[in-house]
């Protein structure tokens, strides 16, 4: 049996199995009974995340980044001598057979080619959140998953901690209500700070190329363009063609918990009510999105609104129910509106409040109980425990993961184009501005194509 059938067939099999699911290239556990590691991006602190929560009790066999000085520090701090590469495409074509799964940390225009070669080989994937930067690349890793049998994880930490299982579980045993309003906000982005740049002009001045970065590499699937400074290493997400904003940024974060507990599926319309002008290209410095979920099982239709950039809290995001005034009521960036109650928690999930004070200490006296285990260690011990057959499927699988990617990059679309979408999630189409729908799948330069056949 090769390396992809045996890893394909022992991640079909329960946690209680006894052929665990990493191989270090043939069946069976490795000398030391830990997992193979590669790093896809190996720089800045989001590489340090994986390596500091839990990457590094296990084997890291290699390191992938196209800034060797940007990753420089970590290599030395880690104190590596493991191959380094600036391709990852040739990282797995020389590796794949010693390489049990790898944790792509790139920018969103590259994470869904870097997900799905190593995903082609067998190999499970943590893939930083935006899970893929358009639609039609989430949904193809929905059916590579289905596909290639290997364990996933997007990077959404607060979905795998205890604050949001309580704010689903309270949802769920109707604490607050019957829920048909849900506000979130943001109150970035900072234009022209560390992580937005504010352009000028389109496209920005090119400036020549850092030496020890490979500048076409850093492009990968994107159209050919001089380099500018603003693209690389933190202010990609200000442009379209790399990144998603804030909305991208934090949507995946502060809108887990409300898709979560209401079982959202995507929109049948979502609006651009207000935008801050900005160049072509560039995301906004403020904005507020509108989105309709129809109603689903027992739940009525839901209406989420997205805020970010600052706002006018007296005249946008009113809620004036239950003691709460608006959107950023307490601070909180989330807040689900029910016809007993309100729940509110953090960006990143986090522990929720409940409003009014009589519903809050009821809930506190005599909590739900606990529906939805628990993960101990955090998102990538979660995910290496299932690789090893030693715990369940990861809460933010691609699965789960590529729905609330795709109501994030939904909203984008609606925010680049200042528009109304009309969404046919049936039929993966805008009705109303079939001209959009060219967004939906980007084009991809030679060498950069996959899952065409998927």
């Amino acid at each position: 049996m090769n390396r992809r059938a045996f890893l394909s067939h022992s991640v079909a099999l329960t946690a209680a199995s006894t052929l665990p699911s990493f191989a270090i290239g043939k069946p069976g556990k490795s000398a030391n009974g830990k997992l193979n590691i590669a790093f896809i991006g190996s720089g800045g602190w989001i590489a340090q995340q994986p390596y500091n929560q839990g990457c590094s009790e296990e084997n890291l066999v290699a390191f992938c980044d196209v800034d060797q000085n940007h990753c420089a520090e970590n290599m030395k701090a880690w104190r590596t001598n493991q191959p380094f590469f600036t391709d990852f495409r040739e990282m797995l074509d020389k590796m794949h057979k010693e390489i049990d799964a790898v944790v792509v940390s790139t920018p969103d225009h590259t994470h869904f080619p870097a997900t799905l070669a190593a995903m082609e080989r067998g190999i499970h994937v943590y893939t930083q959140k935006p899970l893929t930067h358009n639609v039609w690349q989430a949904r193809t890793l929905v059916k590579a998953r289905e596909r290639y049998g290997v364990v996933t994880q997007m990077g959404n930490q607060g979905h795998a901690g205890d604050g949001i299982r309580q704010s689903v579980e309270a949802v769920r045993a109707g604490v607050i209500g019957d829920v048909a309003q849900v506000y979130c906000h943001n109150g970035g982005p900072q234009m022209g700070g560390q992580h937005f740049a504010n352009p000028s002009v389109m496209p920005p001045p090119s400036s020549p190329v850092p030496a020890g970065f490979d500048w076409d590499l850093w492009l990968g699937p994107a159209a050919e363009r001089d380099h500018c400074g603003d693209y690389h290493p933190y202010r990609w997400r200000t442009f379209y063609d790399f990144g998603s904003g804030m909305l991208g940024d934090w949507g995946c974060h502060t809108l887990d918990t409300p898709v979560w507990a209401l079982d959202l599926d995507p929109p049948t319309v979502v609006e651009c009510l207000a935008r801050k002008d900005s160049l072509e290209g560039v995301i906004p410095a403020g904005s507020h999105i509108k989105y309709h979920f129809p109603a689903k099982g027992a739940r009525g239709p839901v209406t989420l609104e997205w805020f970010d950039g600052p706002q006018d809290w007296n005249k946008v995001g009113r809620i004036e129910k239950f003691g709460a005034d608006h959107a950023a009521h307490l601070g909180r960036a989330c807040w689900m509106v029910g016809s007993k109650g309100m729940l509110g928690c953090g960006t990143h999930a986090g522990a929720p409040s409940i409003l009014d004070t009589e519903l809050r200490e009821a809930w506190k006296a005599s909590p739900p109980p606990e529906s939805i285990p628990r993960v101990a260690g955090g998102p990538f011990r979660e995910w290496m425990r299932a690789i090893k057959g030693e715990g369940s499927e990861p809460g933010s699988n691609f699965t789960y993961s590529a729905r609330l990617t795709e109501i994030i990059l939904l909203g984008v679309l609606a925010q680049r184009f200042n528009t109304r979408i009309e969404w046919d999630a049936k039929a993966a189409r805008i009705a109303n501005r079939p001209e959009l729908n060219a967004f939906l799948k980007e084009p991809a330069r030679d060498g950069w194509r996959y899952g065409e056949t998927l």
